[in-house]
């Protein structure tokens, strides 16, 4: 009876073991969004920088190493989108499998000013939704190596998430569709739609560079007022991580108003996921475009 009995223990404490949810970090809130659809109850995920924050200018936290440390795997963008992580990870001691979630994406190369006209790549692959699915495919590869009792499960929930990207890529499509190639032209706070405006043919302009890290020049200011006068851009959009003060000034020296916040590097409770900031930005996409003069 006493063999049988610790037995039955041994057996409910395996099963708690085996029951406890993996330990993951997401480096920012949209991944850690991705993450969360995928692995489910089967994952514990700790996001860094969380929503409304900005990955660029992030500054980690000692609790942020201590995350890392604990966790058993670590998704990141890559692209050079968390500079700060490269650092960080070695820097923790995490023994944990690194991946990066933007591995297999064509990166778009665009000029660097704040570096000298340097080119590098765009880090915002996840604005285009085909390059979503590639994110989909990394994080479910890992989370099925790392969880294999719940392989099957994993495999189910990527297939169905990734079905719901595929049906958000068509209904931009559709929606954008409807707005006059001439007035598809948009003003945000930094370069982080380029991957929406190629696949989706939306001309985007900002002031800031493809990170928000650096303020532009007199010069590089006074070009885009001149741009927005010239082309008659109605509306501005700023970013819920972003500095809006770029944009009221331009805003002030052109006439043009404000239309907004548009989701781009962060979730916020306005947009808690990554489908929801496509539903989000799109409407007040087109609305504004629609109006531009001209």
């Amino acid at each position: 009876m006493q063999k049988l009995c610790l037995a039955v223990v041994f057996f409910f404490l395996a099963s708690l073991a085996q029951a406890e949810p993996l330990p993951v970090v997401a480096s920012f809130s949209i991944l850690g969004d991705m993450v969360k659809q995928m692995g489910g109850d089967a994952v514990s995920v700790r996001t860094l920088v969380g929503s409304d924050a900005d990955t660029h200018t992030y500054q980690p936290t000692p609790e942020d190493s201590k995350a890392l440390a604990s966790a058993q795997v670590i998704f990141v963008n890559g692209l050079s989108f968390e500079g700060w992580i490269d650092r960080l990870i070695p820097a923790s001691g995490t023994k944990a499998k690194v991946i990066v979630a933007s591995q297999g994406v064509t990166p778009r190369r665009m000029v660097d000013e704040d570096k000298g006209g340097k080119t590098v790549a765009d880090p915002h692959a996840w604005q285009n939704a085909v390059n979503g699915r590639i994110y989909v495919k990394n994080i479910a590869a890992a989370l099925e190596a790392a969880l294999p009792s719940s392989a099957a499960e994993i495999r189910a929930r990527a297939a169905k998430y990734d079905s719901e990207i595929v049906q958000a890529d068509a209904w931009v499509k559709k929606e954008i569709g409807v707005v006059p190639k001439a007035r598809r032209k948009i003003i945000t706070s930094h370069d982080a739609f380029g991957y929406f405006g190629a696949a989706y043919g939306v001309t985007f302009l900002a002031p800031e560079g493809v990170s928000t890290e650096a303020e532009p020049s007199a010069a590089q200011m006074a070009r885009l007022v001149e741009q927005v006068k010239k082309e008659k851009v109605k509306f501005l959009f700023f970013e819920n991580m972003a500095n809006k003060k770029l944009i009221e000034q331009i805003a002030r020296e052109t006439g043009a108003q404000m239309g907004g916040t548009l989701y781009s590097d962060a979730l916020s409770a306005e947009a808690p996921t990554y489908l929801e900031m496509f539903r989000n930005n799109v409407p007040k996409l087109v609305e504004a475009m629609m109006r531009n003069r001209k």
